[in-house]
């Protein structure tokens, strides 16, 4: 909960500034250890209207790549850690991520870690940022685990957004193609069919099919569009429980070409959050349990999770990884136990790493190249089924009174 407070400091100067605790009591001794006085504490949710609140406020990736190489640059320029969290949290541009940074550098204040304050934000520093960061502390090399957040969070954002914005277009193109097939069966259909039923002359069954569906959408389109809308929100409702989360991750792995992208996405953010972990001294069950929790799909985070017991129990992570021979390709397998092989699993990562990005990559361009003229071929075969469906008749009618 975070309560906006007024107070006084040990110098006599006035304060103001935001704290984030569990109520309002705790909130009150955290300002008093830091040798405050207070004059006032509120929660914040009071002082805000509901216009006030921004439902699509939020901290993207970009954000946070960009604060990691500032505050990675401040380090090495040896600038202290609660100087450099207020000064990023005065010069950014994104208003809820100088909160965050204001609420960082009032725990910094009060005596708490950076991964600690840290970790009070995990809608904006994931359990891996974190983790790395307590490590960068242990090691004293925080600019370095900056940097290296910064190039893994920027490769990942780099990956994801590719594989986003390959998807749009099929998606858009789809919409189109349906709301073009609706608006002809709603206006052009009924129109030219009351033509041909008005001449008296034979109808194809191919044609009667396309005026049925179009009496469906005219006499029955409210009722369609009310069970569209139901069927929206169950399956919203179900994709929102852990089940359908689930089968939802299921799906995206067996779905025709795509399924091979986003086993290959999975693979690059794997071999990467290990990499990334295992060169900045993290142990390999931590760094798998961590790389469980951000891969982004449930089936590869059970999967680790069992690896990780597999590790824990002695396996080597190979032998582990075999265990899964449908999700982890042989080839992941035997690089893997090169790397343990040769003491070089970090280099071994990396490669995979390197290799699975250009996997995807390649796999987005190809599938980029195929879904346009896919998709423009079967819009038109559908626009031209219909309307040769009820053209021929017209046609004929024409020719007969010719």
């Amino acid at each position: 909960m975070l309560f906006k407070y007024k107070a006084i400091d040990g110098g006599g100067g006035n304060k103001e500034g935001e704290i984030d605790a569990p109520n309002r009591d705790m909130a009150i001794s955290g300002l008093q250890r830091r040798g405050l006085v207070i004059i006032s504490i509120k929660d914040e949710k009071e002082n805000k209207s509901i216009f006030e609140i921004s439902f699509f406020e939020k901290v993207s990736n970009k954000d946070v790549v960009i604060l990691s190489r500032q505050i990675a640059t401040l380090f090495e320029a040896q600038v202290s850690a609660l100087k450099a969290f207020t000064m990023l949290a005065t010069n950014t541009e994104n208003k809820l991520l100088g909160k965050k940074l204001n609420m960082v550098g009032d725990d910094l204040r009060a005596g708490i870690s950076i991964s600690g304050a840290l970790a009070r934000h995990p809608d904006v520093f994931s359990n891996f940022y974190v983790n790395m960061v307590k490590v960068g502390e242990e090691t004293g090399k925080l600019n370095e685990t900056f940097l290296h957040l910064a190039e893994y969070l920027d490769r990942q954002y780099a990956l994801t957004s590719k594989t986003r914005n390959a998807l749009i277009y099929p998606v858009f193109v789809i919409v189109t193609f349906i709301v073009v097939m609706t608006l002809m069966f709603v206006i052009v259909i009924p129109k030219l069919s009351a033509i041909i039923l008005d001449s008296g002359q034979e109808v194809p069954i191919y044609t009667k099919i396309v005026i049925f569906i179009s009496n469906l959408f005219v006499h029955y389109g409210f009722f369609l569009l009310i069970f569209v809308v139901l069927l929206g929100l169950w399956s919203w409702r179900l994709a929102i429980t852990e089940r359908g989360k689930e089968y939802l991750d299921s799906l995206k792995l067996s779905l025709p070409a795509v399924g091979n992208l986003y086993k290959k996405l999975y693979l690059s953010r794997i071999t990467d959050n290990l990499n990334t972990m295992l060169i900045s001294g993290v142990p390999i069950v931590r760094s798998i349990d961590i790389t469980a929790e951000v891969v982004g799909s449930r089936v590869y985070r059970n999967l680790l999770k069992e690896v990780a017991d597999g590790v824990k129990s002695g396996l080597a992570l190979s032998v582990a990884f075999d265990k899964h021979k449908q999700e982890i390709p042989n080839i992941l397998v035997q690089m893997v136990q090169v790397g343990e092989e040769t003491g070089a699993l970090g280099t071994i990562l990396k490669t995979l790493t390197d290799f699975y990005k250009r996997e995807v990559d390649d796999a987005i361009d190809t599938l980029v190249g195929l879904i346009e003229p896919v998709m423009i071929v079967v819009l038109g075969l559908g626009v031209g089924l219909l309307l040769v469906s009820i053209l021929m008749p017209i046609y004929n009618l024409a020719g007969g009174i010719s």
